[in-house]
């Protein structure tokens, strides 16, 4: 049977003499022991009678409260200032009470003699949980590269091939021999959060791969079309550590947050993220919300802010690829050669859906994700060319997971304008659209089925009246089993109806399939 609960008042009776008879000690309850052991916020120890607001002069316990103090300084109250003398209390709690006077009394009374015997197994189990809590504070703070910073890890495998398909002979003939072969490849990713304040944020990314020269890294006639979201490979080569990203992010003032950085992507100084697809990426296009010209996730020095508030968000960034370079010719920040990239976007989020329109100016010399050869040089290449890229996004998903997915949906439209007068056919306007799927707990709980169809950025007008005959259809399809809560294995499949868009010789069809296996270890 538990021993029955005696009050505080009891407790101080006993310490101070007053010792009546008490109950057999009950079996080490550890939870009571673990809520009264590890909460000394809760029981600080008092220099002052007067620190307790419901003890008066009056009552009994005033004096012999009055004595523990002057002589040990070693009786405890509650975080609200009061010392709840008739609050029931267990012997685990006298014991934690009568532990923290131990260490401020010299001398031993036959008072003192008989509480520590009545109280000897509640003691001896609290004592060794103590020790076994500084053992392990002392073992992390040995082991703790840093105080501020935080360490965080992907690494990821990716083995797979592609098919070519289709009437156009020399098409297939050179897709095959760039990027037929069967690849592994691999990205890795190391991610230093660093906090100064509790409320901003240094973040290092530092990372490595070797994807440059398979279709999945953007090799071959494709080109990003068939671009992973994880491909990395550092300019110097495969298998070489870089930098992929610094910047420093802190709040100024009420709902306002700055974003500054040597290496920043327009994606991470955007409030809202207006997209629930996918939370396990396969191809990059599908990642940019079916606006990959305003979503082009530039990247280089550059500075943004966003303001939030009750579901509402405005950001504004601007990203110049080039801004490290000192020549402005080819470099440099607010010249013709920035490749920069400068973004305005407002938004509205609750808890199961959120709504996005974005706009960006984009300079040449950027490097557009997600579109087809003939748009993706146009932006790219064009040293007099500039894009002002629209895009509309929004996704809603289920309050629990079941059959019903999330919806994840995006358009953009584009137009191009130049400094010189363009031949006929040079490209005015570009669209893209995207629709994605995602049933999260699918078969089996953690587990998520996905799959989103849409077309990347596509010319739908050039200059000289010409008719445009870039379209192209993309699908992906992939199931992630979670094999354990840092490991997922996700096979995937994708399908490029025209890949190579208006590039395609006219009377012939050119097809890709991709299959791969994706495994991902997180750290």
């Amino acid at each position: 049977m538990a021993a029955p609960m005696r009050t505080r008042s009891t407790c101080l009776a006993l310490v101070t003499g007053l010792t009546p008879g008490m109950a057999a000690a009950a079996e080490p309850n550890l939870a009571a022991i673990h809520r009264y052991a590890l909460t000394p916020a809760g029981q600080e120890q008092v220099t002052s009678i007067n620190q307790f607001g419901d003890v008066r002069p009056t009552d009994w316990a005033y004096q012999a409260l009055t004595g523990l103090i002057e002589r040990y300084g070693c009786v405890a109250g509650y975080p609200n200032g009061t010392y709840s003398g008739g609050q029931s209390m267990t012997r685990f709690e006298a014991a934690a009470l009568l532990n923290a006077c131990l260490d401020r009394i010299t001398e031993v009374t036959d008072e003192l003699k008989r509480l520590m015997a009545e109280f000897e197994k509640e003691l001896a189990v609290l004592r060794g949980r103590v020790d076994g809590l500084e053992a392990k504070v002392g073992e992390l703070e040995a082991t703790r590269f840093s105080t501020t910073t935080k360490l965080g890890g992907q690494a990821t495998f990716v083995i797979g091939a592609n098919a070519f398909s289709g009437s156009n002979s020399p098409a297939l003939d050179a897709a095959r021999a760039a990027v037929g072969a069967t690849t592994f490849s691999y990205d890795l990713q190391l991610s230093f959060d660093t906090s100064f304040t509790g409320k901003d944020l240094l973040r290092t990314i530092l990372r490595a791969g070797n994807f440059a020269d398979s279709a999945f890294g953007g090799a071959g006639p494709t080109g990003g079309l068939s671009t992973l979201e994880v491909a990395f490979q550092e300019e110097a080569g495969p298998d070489v550590v870089g930098i992929d990203k610094l910047y420093y992010q802190f709040p100024i003032g009420s709902g306002f947050t700055a974003t500054v950085g040597g290496r920043v992507g327009q994606e991470d100084m955007l409030a809202l993220w207006p997209s629930a697809y996918p939370s396990d990426t396969i191809l990059n296009l599908f990642t940019l919300n079916g606006a990959p010209a305003a979503y082009n996730k530039n990247l280089g020095p550059g500075a943004g802010l966003w303001w939030q508030q009750d579901g509402f968000s405005i950001s504004a960034n601007v990203v110049a690829a080039n801004g490290a370079v000192g020549d402005p010719s080819i470099g440099g920040i607010g010249t013709g050669s920035s490749a920069g990239t400068g973004t305005v976007q407002i938004g509205y989020a609750r808890d199961q859906w959120g709504l996005a329109a974005i706009y960006s100016r984009i300079q040449s010399g950027v490097g557009v994700p997600g579109a087809t050869p003939f748009t993706g040089l146009t932006y790219e290449a064009n040293p007099n060319s500039r894009t002002d890229a629209f895009g509309l996004s929004g996704y809603w998903q289920p309050a629990q997971s079941g059959w019903i997915p999330s919806i994840s949906a995006g358009w953009g439209i584009n137009g191009t304008s130049y400094d010189m007068a363009q031949a006929a056919g040079a490209l005015r306007t570009s669209q893209s659209w995207m629709v994605g799927l995602q049933w999260d707990d699918a078969f089996i709980k953690g587990n998520a089925l996905g799959m989103a169809v849409g077309q990347p950025i596509f010319a739908t007008a050039l200059s000289g009246g010409q008719t445009p005959q870039d379209g192209n259809v993309a699908w992906e399809w992939w199931y992630q089993l979670q094999v354990t809560d840092n490991i997922s294995v996700t096979p995937a499949l994708f399908y490029l109806s025209r890949p190579l868009g208006q590039d395609t010789t006219p009377g012939t069809t050119f097809r890709q399939l991709g299959g791969l296996v994706k495994t991902s270890f997180r750290f």
